[in-house]
């Protein structure tokens, strides 16, 4: 059967095995997850299984035929029967193949709605199918963005411990020409140790993101263990097209995934009204059987009495079945369907108005976080800014150790600020994506 992968729509480049590559973009990462997840290969067989369920010969809309066979030997003891024409004992033996049809005509509408009914399983499970491709996607992406952000405050982590070396360089300097004391150079060495610490626990924390990127991709443990973390090649720091609040709430209304599968549900209890509906009208039914029998008996004690017969016996019934009252339990059936149906109704109209409402909070989100990205790049430009001219000012020995950390620390805040906004507002982005239903992107 063909196989239909979806990926997003917003990350692009190449398709390759993990494994033997250095660079691992978002899109190869989804790909290679969706490859190799099992309750993608789950649903992908549960859509087989309806696909070979829908059909007619399945809603029970052609007869069908039985093929009988049957060997029977008896013997009959008519030594004492004085009003038998075959005294004694008579051995009788018989063959009798038979080959039979049977074909309901008319079951209330029931094969049309049955057949109906097995169409829209073979949709939801589709629909299922698109849920955990579309939960993975995004499970995987939300985990690759996460490395991204680790890397960054690690590679910030870096940079000031570079800067802070030079410092404590400088520093030493000073002290050995005796322009310093050991307080401010101690403060400067402490800071480097901090900074080193910060350092390794930041590592830790990126080997632990890129093994959750690889197990959420199925790499194998052993292989995980061995090879080296690939090299991601997207950016925190990626172009995002401006959102539509009207376009989002219409393509939730026409292609949320979870939607979709709700109105399935919803036809699926509509069908089952239906179904309970054609339990109050008769059924008619046709049956056809031809059996040959062919048969030998004869006398265990006079070998002159032998004989084989021979016979057909053909059968044609029609029957007709109506339930005249059955303590009114069809007609209770079809009510309770009916209540059914409107509470699958009822659960379509919340989910439609929580759809609504979670696109306009993303929406207001996404505006928000979007302008915090932007108020904190600023912050990051003017903290720099501070910090390099309280480095001038260190240097002519107009600002101490501790003024001077407080510049750096400063810094390094409203850097941290930054890569975390910018990872808050993807996740914003691919949230505002998967509710919209554009996260999934038709692949075969």
């Amino acid at each position: 059967m063909m196989k239909y992968f979806y990926v997003i729509t917003f990350i692009s480049l190449l398709i390759n095995p993990l494994y033997s590559q250095e660079k691992l973009s978002a899109k190869d990462a989804v790909i290679t997850a969706l490859e190799n997840n099992y309750q993608m290969q789950i649903a992908d067989e549960r859509i087989a299984i309806a696909e070979k369920n829908n059909k007619w010969s399945e809603a029970g809309l052609f007869p069908t035929v039985e093929l009988t066979a049957s060997v029977n030997n008896a013997i009959a003891d008519n030594t004492n029967n004085p009003f038998t024409f075959t005294p004694g004992l008579i051995y009788n033996r018989s063959v009798s193949p038979g080959i039979s049809a049977n074909w309901n005509i008319f079951t209330g509408m029931g094969v049309k709605i049955t057949k109906e009914r097995l169409a829209q399983l073979e949709k939801q499970s589709n629909g299922n199918a698109n849920v955990v491709l579309e939960n993975t996607a995004f499970d995987v992406l939300n985990a690759y963005y996460n490395v991204l952000m680790q890397d960054a405050q690690l590679s910030t982590l870096k940079a000031l411990k570079k800067a802070t070396t030079k410092q404590v360089q400088y520093e030493a300097k000073k002290y050995e020409l005796g322009q310093s004391n050991q307080l401010a150079l101690a403060q400067l060495q402490n800071q480097l140790y901090s900074d080193s610490i910060s350092i390794i626990q930041q590592e830790v924390v990126l080997e632990n993101a890129y093994r959750n990127l690889l197990l959420l991709m199925n790499v194998p443990i052993e292989e995980l263990m061995e090879a080296p973390f690939p090299k991601l090649t997207d950016s925190l720091n990626i172009i995002i097209e401006p959102v539509s609040e009207e376009g989002l709430i219409q393509n939730v209304a026409e292609n949320n995934q979870n939607l979709k599968n709700q109105m399935i549900n919803q036809e699926l209890q509509a069908m089952n009204t239906d179904m309970q509906r054609s339990f109050l009208y008769p059924t008619v039914n046709l049956q056809l059987a031809a059996t040959p029998s062919f048969g030998n008996f004869r006398s265990l004690s006079d070998n002159n009495l032998n004989a084989e017969t021979q016979q057909i016996n053909y059968t044609a019934n029609l029957s007709l079945r109506y339930s005249l009252f059955d303590n009114w339990k069809n007609k209770r059936a079809v009510e309770v369907a009916k209540i059914e149906e409107k509470i699958s109704a009822m659960n379509t109209s919340e989910l439609k108005k929580e759809l609504k409402t979670n696109a306009i909070n993303l929406i207001r989100q996404y505006e928000v976080r979007n302008q915090l990205v932007n108020v904190a790049n600023a912050n990051v430009q003017y903290a720099r800014r501070a910090y390099k001219l309280g480095l001038e000012r260190f240097k002519l020995g107009q600002m101490n150790s501790i003024e001077l950390s407080q510049l750096r620390n400063s810094l390094l805040n409203a850097e941290m600020e930054v890569i975390n906004l910018q990872f808050q507002r993807i996740q914003t982005y691919m949230e505002i994506y998967r509710i919209s239903g554009n996260l999934l992107l038709n692949y075969k």
